[in-house]
């Protein structure tokens, strides 16, 4: 590992622990010449699962997708980074678990809903607008009606 301040490959690892996510490690490293200390994130590297695409292209699945994508919906929502981070790593955790070899678009897309809609249901409605490629406020109506049904408990 190099240093980011001095770009020497020589550090020492003084501390590890397991991250939240369960599928990384973070590290405090010191750097042997310049003394300064710095963290680094391992991942484990998982087999590569394809997305199938609706023309039936096949992508790599990349948590950086899915995490471009929920960072949009909840754009100037009340909704910490630590959120969306725990977010991406619960369905990523979903995707590996649930799937061995690839994942079709349409169920990804099913996936990331069904951990929007518990986190903000704002960003539910985002994500679904563009995901369903909403033609009308009809299609609006018909995604919230189910939302208001299950009775919220937000002030008016």
């Amino acid at each position: 590992m190099k240093c980011p301040f001095c770009r020497t490959d020589n550090d020492r690892v003084i501390d590890s622990r397991a991250c939240q996510d369960g599928f990384s490690i973070r590290r405090r490293r010191q750097c042997l010449k310049c003394k300064r200390r710095y963290t680094t994130f391992e991942r484990i590297e998982e087999s590569t699962i394809k997305v199938v695409k609706r023309d039936g292209t096949r992508v790599p699945f990349t948590r950086d997708k899915i995490k471009h994508g929920l960072e949009r919906a909840c754009w100037k929502r009340p909704i910490s980074d630590r959120d969306i981070e725990r977010t991406v790593s619960a369905i990523e955790n979903d995707v590996y678990t649930s799937f061995d070899l690839e994942i079709e678009s349409r169920r990804l897309g099913e996936l990331v809903m069904e951990h929007l809609r518990d986190l903000d249901e704002v960003a539910f409605v985002r994500f679904a607008s563009v995901y369903r490629q909403f033609a009308d406020a009809g299609d609006f109506v018909d995604e919230i009606r189910p939302l208001l049904a299950k009775g919220n408990n937000h002030p008016r």
